[in-house]
């Protein structure tokens, strides 16, 4: 049987993830408020940070970036999400 979750990225009743996708607070979170679909997104964006950030996932630092990152995708925390492309100054 299929779970659904109230998704808060997404404001809909949806299918959520069938596991804690991260240990720790955060991972409940993860797991009782954000839907399958959500969670789909939020691994495709993610890796516009690792590369243009060149993270080394295996460290500490780049773990807690990415940690970061994903609570404020997710609506957890407030903050601006950091940049992951060049863009053009504006005039």
């Amino acid at each position: 049987m299929t779970r659904i979750v109230h998704c808060r990225k997404l404001g809909q009743d949806l299918p959520g993830l069938p596991f804690k996708p991260v240990v720790g607070e955060l991972g409940d979170r993860i797991y009782n408020e954000v839907s399958m679909d959500a969670w789909k997104m939020w691994l495709q964006d993610s890796v516009k940070f690792v590369n243009t950030y060149r993270l080394d996932l295996t460290t500490k630092e780049a773990q807690g970036f990415m940690r970061r990152q994903m609570e404020i995708y997710f609506g957890f925390a407030e903050g601006d999400l950091a940049d992951t492309a060049w863009t053009p100054p504006k005039p």
